[in-house]
């Protein structure tokens, strides 16, 4: 573990912040006005508990302010090391660029799960193509380097990560402020890393996404005025991405959102046994259910920040791998064995 160059200007990170904060603050109500203007708006349902028509464009202020600083990032004067970095930022953006066409296609028309998923492999693939994959990870039981030398290897496993990111996110956006929240917290935790392994410039990048998520949090917090909309799919995206670019940090990111994950995961297969399809939308998530115990939205929201804030911190600060794997095989047993309590609590009840 590098330590920070304290000789290292720090206006050019803050400036990257400001500028990813300010168009979020500013670009959200303009949103928010579009979307009502157009029509693109959410009514009460089933899974949607608020009051009135919400416009659901907010991934249009999300994409617009961490593009403006992520650019802006590209011509500040911080330390480059990797000579194929603006390869791979370019990927990230194109990708990005794609799905924000889709998402606008999708919060207009309401595109079913297939297309969806087409879009997001897609996006993967033109990441992929900019050299925006996983090809090596650390073994946490030997501490090694080990290599990936199969091609379709590489490719299956990084579209199966950029693809199980992007819906994790997605999946998470069910109370509000939820997603756009741990994705700021996601974003610090990277920032924070990046900084410390004296990966500067690349570290620009999450923070231009924890000023957007920053800067669009205060609309979207309950009673939310406005909905990420397709913009989860930009901020799954996002955070897959800059995991990869990170140096594939596959256990921080893990670690972080490892009660997402854990859900998201024993929903699909809970939804494959019953001959479900996997995007059909529910009340079985567990912040769903954790509403169905007699919490607040703002109560469930905010016990979901205090644990992956708890553990990014945790993260950051454990340095042995072989703790960090630990950490989450007990966690995700602690997640399914939560989630089988409630399954069958909703059962009896239904009994």
């Amino acid at each position: 573990m590098q330590t920070m160059d304290v000789s290292l200007a720090w206006w050019p990170f803050v400036l990257v912040f400001a500028v990813g904060l300010v168009v979020a603050l500013i670009g959200t109500p303009l949103a928010a006005a579009w979307g009502r203007r157009l029509g693109i708006v959410d009514k009460p349902g089933a899974r949607r508990q608020h009051k009135g028509t919400i416009p659901r464009t907010g991934g249009i202020a999300l994409f617009a302010a961490f593009m403006a600083a992520a650019l802006l990032a590209q011509w500040l004067p911080v330390p480059r090391q990797d000579p194929k970095e603006l390869t791979r930022f370019l990927g990230i953006v194109a990708g990005m660029v794609f799905l924000f066409i889709v998402g606008m296609i999708d919060d207009r028309y309401e595109l079913r799960a297939g297309p969806q998923y087409a879009a997001q492999a897609i996006a993967g693939l033109i990441a992929i193509l900019f050299l925006v994959f996983i090809e090596r990870v650390m073994n946490p039981l030997t501490d090694e380097l080990y290599i990936f030398r199969s091609y379709w290897f590489i490719l299956g496993f990084t579209l199966l990560w950029i693809m199980g990111m992007i819906n994790t996110i997605n999946f998470l956006d069910g109370l509000d402020g939820l997603a756009a929240g741990v994705g700021a917290i996601v974003s610090a935790v990277l920032a924070v890393h990046m900084l410390r392994e004296g990966q500067y410039s690349v570290a620009l990048l999450p923070l231009a996404l924890l000023g957007a998520t920053l800067g669009f949090l205060p609309f979207n917090f309950h009673p939310a005025r406005i909905f990420l909309g397709s913009g989860s799919l930009i901020l799954g995206y996002a955070i897959a991405t800059l995991g990869i670019a990170a140096g594939a940090k596959m256990a921080l990111l893990l670690l972080v959102l490892s009660i997402p994950i854990v859900d998201v995961a024993w929903l699909m297969i809970s939804r494959l046994r019953a001959g479900e399809s996997i995007g059909q939308a529910d009340r079985r998530h567990l912040h769903f259910r954790l509403l169905d115990l007699g919490l607040s939205q703002r109560q469930v929201v905010l016990l979901y920040y205090a644990y992956c804030a708890l553990l990014g911190v945790s993260a950051l600060l454990i340095d042995s791998r072989l703790l960090k794997l630990i950490a989450l095989v007990v966690l995700g047993l602690a997640t399914l064995g939560l989630l089988a309590w409630l399954a069958r609590r909703t059962l009896r009840k239904e009994e």
